[in-house]
């Protein structure tokens, strides 16, 4: 039997207090896009609660109710930013009439959105879907690729569970996020050549573990 492919544990969930009201879930956000917004200007370094509640013009208290740190919210802002990639991605993928589903050209979309939050979301590149952290506590690929697996699930016939389906899509896009890093280092708006091979290589790679099940 394949043993499941280990995963980092899942951190807790960053808010110390959950927006209830509709107020506070405005606030909430402001209190988010302040911070990519100080986080594009200064680095996470520099970043702090402080200059974030002066840039959302709410007093600093109301940052602490719901954040206890800076790194805390930074995470919220990365989770946030995974939820709009899966939002994005399910919009792109909506097929008309039953159409099923091509694979290729959802793997296409993946990097395609990947690409276009990275071009134009405040704070983006800093943080993607997870603040910096040791290799070896990074897990934002881990979630990653299970959200990509549950999205991919229905419309693919796949079955979210299968752990070698987890490995295929970990390692996929592992492979991804390494080459297209290399794309935006040697290009700042990424490197277009490095952009397609990456998209053929991830496209060769699952094809053994996809092609079977179209």
């Amino acid at each position: 039997m394949q043993q499941p492919t280990p995963r980092p544990a899942q951190p807790p969930v960053p808010l110390r207090c959950a927006p209830v009201q509709r107020r506070s879930a405005q606030r909430l956000a402001r209190i988010l896009d302040a911070c990519a917004e100080v986080l594009e200007e200064t680095g996470y370094e520099e970043l702090s609660t402080r200059a974030v509640a002066l840039r959302a013009g709410v007093p600093i208290g109301s940052v602490y109710r719901f954040f206890p740190n800076k790194r805390a919210m930074a995470e919220a802002l990365a989770r946030r930013n995974l939820d709009a990639y899966a939002d994005r991605i399910t919009t792109r993928l909506t097929v008309p009439d039953g159409v099923p589903l091509e694979w290729r050209r959802a793997m296409d979309v993946v990097v395609d959105e990947y690409l276009a939050m990275k071009r134009t979301v405040s704070g983006f590149a800093l943080v993607e879907f997870t603040v910096p952290a040791p290799t070896e506590s990074r897990q934002a690929n881990y979630l990653v690729a299970d959200r990509l697996l549950v999205l991919f699930a229905g419309p693919l016939g796949l079955d979210a569970a299968d752990e070698r389906l987890r490995t295929a899509f970990l390692v996929g896009v592992e492979t991804a996020d390494a080459l297209l890093q290399l794309a935006f280092r040697t290009d700042p708006a990424g490197d277009p050549a490095i952009v397609t091979e990456a998209k053929l290589l991830l496209r060769s790679y699952l094809a053994r573990y996809l092609d079977a099940r179209e």
